[in-house]
């Protein structure tokens, strides 16, 4: 690798010139990955791409003027400390978020190699041409706000914000909710079944946390290989399926870990707590993100809950 204090002229102007084609192409990418759920932030990012190529058929004008017709190929991870821009596909599926906090450190980064490259550089029109291209990457954050808000109408932004706000009922919520009904509701039989037929709370808990850790692994298998995404738009199956599998144990370690408690009685009366507050805020997730009525929800939680603690409860006394 080569350090950036030895390139010459020509090897920073070369350098640059890569840069900016593989910075337009990271646009254009970022444009062609939102175009179907964000229109509007695409073209922001169409309008950015096209910005970047304009930057480089500068750079290509003064080298050809300066160096002639060959420029050599030097990218940023032949540069010795310089961090390569993430391929797109580390960032699927894109996000507003994401894509956003992405193209403000790529400007940045720019930035600073044309502050740096105008140290290294002795001629009057190459330096005036790096300080220029220099400023223009500063007031490029600037530039993404105009932009949006010439291209992001309020109707246009209220779409990109309700879809966002859907494929996180999707991705997160919903596969979260699953987990977390399933580890609260489906562990309460075999934990209050091993507390009330052997009153040993060690016993118990050990049979919770068994319980707890295999409803996690199956239930996140199930998730992410029952629907790839696809079709329903439901985003990455592994996304899903960790979400799903890892509330499905914290659902039912939730009411395990007050067996730690060696008093039995104690143990199941603050256990018992534990599973209301667990009914109750999935009741709280169900009518804050699925429109639920609360009353409703709640209603049928904690019917559903009663009844697989009363399975349990029976089955250990019997």
């Amino acid at each position: 690798m080569r350090n950036f204090d030895d390139l010459t002229e020509r090897e920073m102007l070369a350098l640059a010139i890569s840069n900016e084609e593989e910075d337009s192409r990271i646009y254009a990418d970022f444009a062609e990955g939102l175009v179907a759920d964000y229109p509007a932030s695409a073209q922001v990012f169409t309008e950015m791409a096209a910005e970047e190529n304009g930057h480089r058929r500068q750079l290509i004008d003064l080298f050809v003027s300066k160096f002639g017709q060959h420029i050599p190929l030097i990218r940023r991870q032949d540069i010795h400390g310089y961090i390569p821009q993430r391929p797109i596909w580390q960032l699927r599926p894109l996000n507003l978020e994401s894509v956003r906090a992405c193209a403000h450190d790529m400007e940045k980064a720019a930035a600073r190699f044309y502050r740096q490259a105008i140290t290294r550089a002795s001629d009057a029109s190459i330096r005036k041409l790096l300080g220029d291209l220099a400023a223009v990457e500063d007031r490029h954050d600037n530039r993404v706000a105009v932009l949006e808000r010439e291209l992001l109408t309020p109707t246009a932004l209220h779409t990109e914000e309700e879809h966002e706000r859907r494929r996180f009922i999707l991705q997160i919520i919903q596969p979260g909710l699953v987990g977390l009904m399933d580890g609260s509701v489906s562990t309460l039989a075999p934990v209050f079944a091993a507390a009330f037929a052997t009153h040993n709370t060690w016993n118990t808990f050990v049979v919770g946390l068994a319980a707890s850790v295999g409803a996690g692994i199956s239930m996140g298998f199930a998730e992410a290989l029952a629907d790839d995404g696809k079709l329903s738009g439901r985003g990455a199956p592994l996304l899903r399926g960790l979400v799903c599998g890892l509330m499905t144990m914290a659902g039912g370690i939730g009411h395990t870990l007050p067996f730690l408690i060696p008093d039995f009685y104690w143990a199941t009366l603050i256990a018992v707590c534990v599973v209301v507050i667990e009914l109750l805020a999935i009741s709280w997730i169900q009518w804050r993100y699925m429109d639920t009525p609360p009353l409703s929800a709640a209603a049928k939680v904690m019917v559903g809950g009663a009844l697989v603690f009363a399975a349990g409860v029976l089955i250990g006394v019997s």
